[in-house]
C-alpha cells in the first residue's frame, strides 16, 4: 500500500485516537486499551514499509503518549480527587441540568405562593412558621433586631446543628425522589412556602431590608443548594418514570450515580452555610456593606460551580 493511501484510510481514526490523549477529561479505560493496540498495529506496519517517514514518527509519538497515560505511575489519591471536583462533578452537574432547572422553577414557584398567601391570609403565616416562632420573631422586630433568633446560643454549637439540620433536609430531597418525584417536589414545595410567608412576615412589618441583609449571609448558600439537593432527587425520581431506552433499573442506576456526585458537592457548601449562620449572621448588624459583599461573594461561587463552569466546559468538551 503506498504511503498517502495508507495515512488516508486511517487518518480519521488517529485523529479521534489523539483527541482521546490530549484531553484532561476522564476517558473510558477499555478505549484507551483499544486506542493503544490499534496504534502499536499502524506503527508496526509503518516500522515496516514506511520507515523513514514523518508518519512513522508521529504513530511513534501517539503510540508513546498511550503508553504513558494507560500505565504511568500516579499519585493516585491527589490526582483521583482533582479529576472528582474538576471533571466528574461539572459533568454530572451539566447531565442533571434540566432537574436543577425544574427544582429551580418548583422552588420560587412555592415561594410566590407563600408570600402572596400570607399577604392575603394573615394567619397564614402562623399555620406555616408556627405561633411561638412567629410571636418571638415579632417580638424581635418590634426591638429593632428582626434577626434576633440567630443570636441565641452558642457559634460553635449552632453551626454544628444547623449544618446537619441542612444535609438532613438536603438528602431528603434526594431520597425522596425514588417516590417518582413527587417527594421530592413536595419537599421543595413545603421549604419554598416557608421561605415565601417569612419574607412577607419582615416586609409585613418594614424590616425585610434589614432582616434580608442578616439571611440571606446564610440563606445564599443554604437555599442554592437545597435546590440543588431537589434536582438530583427529581433526576432520579425521572429516571424512573421516563427510562427511554433503558430498563428503570439501569436507568435508575446509571442517574443515581450521578446524581449522588452532584449531591455530594453541595455538603462543603452546606458547611460553609452553617458556619456563616453560627458564626458570622448573628453579627449582621455591625455593617450592612460587609453583609452585602457575603452575599455577593455567595452568589458568585454557587453560581460559577453549579451553572458557569459546568456549561464552559460543556462547550469545551462537547458534552450532550
Amino acid at each position: 500500500m503506498r504511503e498517502a493511501s495508507f495515512v488516508e484510510r486511517n487518518k480519521e481514526k488517529w485523529t479521534s485516537i489523539e483527541n482521546n490523549l490530549s484531553t484532561n477529561m476522564q476517558v473510558d479505560p477499555d478505549e484507551l486499551a483499544s486506542n493503544y493496540i490499534e496504534l502499536t498495529n499502524d506503527l508496526a506496519y509503518a516500522q515496516t514499509f514506511y520507515p523513514d517517514s514523518k508518519v512513522r514518527s508521529y504513530l511513534n509519538e501517539l503510540a508513546v503518549t498511550a503508553h504513558q497515560k494507560i500505565y504511568k505511575d500516579r499519585k493516585a489519591s491527589n490526582n483521583r480527587f482533582k479529576s472528582f471536583i474538576n471533571e466528574e462533578i461539572p459533568q454530572a452537574i451539566w447531565s442533571i441540568r434540566r432537574p436543577l432547572l425544574y427544582s429551580l422553577l418548583i422552588f420560587v414557584f412555592a415561594s410566590a405562593i407563600g408570600f402572596l398567601s400570607a399577604v392575603y391570609d394573615l394567619d397564614f403565616i402562623r399555620l406555616i412558621l408556627g405561633d411561638f416562632y412567629v410571636d418571638s420573631t415579632i417580638e424581635s422586630i418590634k426591638a429593632g433586631d428582626p434577626a434576633a433568633v440567630y443570636g441565641k446560643g452558642s457559634s460553635f454549637g449552632s453551626a454544628i446543628w444547623i449544618t446537619i439540620n441542612n444535609v438532613r433536609v438536603a438528602f431528603m430531597a434526594f431520597a425522596f425522589g425514588l417516590f417518582l418525584s413527587i417527594g421530592t417536589g413536595y419537599i421543595l414545595f413545603s421549604n419554598g412556602i416557608m421561605l415565601g410567608a417569612f419574607h412577607q412576615m419582615f416586609f409585613q412589618y418594614g424590616v425585610m431590608g434589614k432582616a434580608m441583609s442578616a439571611i440571606w449571609i446564610h440563606g445564599t448558600i443554604e437555599i442554592s443548594v437545597i435546590i440543588v439537593a431537589g434536582g438530583c432527587g427529581l433526576a432520579i425520581g425521572n429516571s424512573i418514570l421516563f427510562p427511554k431506552s433503558y430498563t428503570r433499573m439501569a436507568s435508575f442506576v446509571q442517574t443515581a450515580k450521578i446524581a449522588m456526585k452532584v449531591l455530594i458537592s453541595t455538603i462543603p457548601f452546606f458547611i460553609v452555610a452553617g458556619t456563616l449562620e453560627g458564626f458570622v449572621t448573628r453579627y449582621y448588624a455591625i455593617s450592612i456593606w460587609l453583609s452585602l459583599f457575603i452575599i455577593l461573594l455567595s452568589s458568585i461561587a454557587i453560581s460559577f460551580f453549579y451553572v458557569i463552569n459546568p456549561y464552559r466546559l460543556a462547550k469545551r468538551f462537547q458534552w450532550k
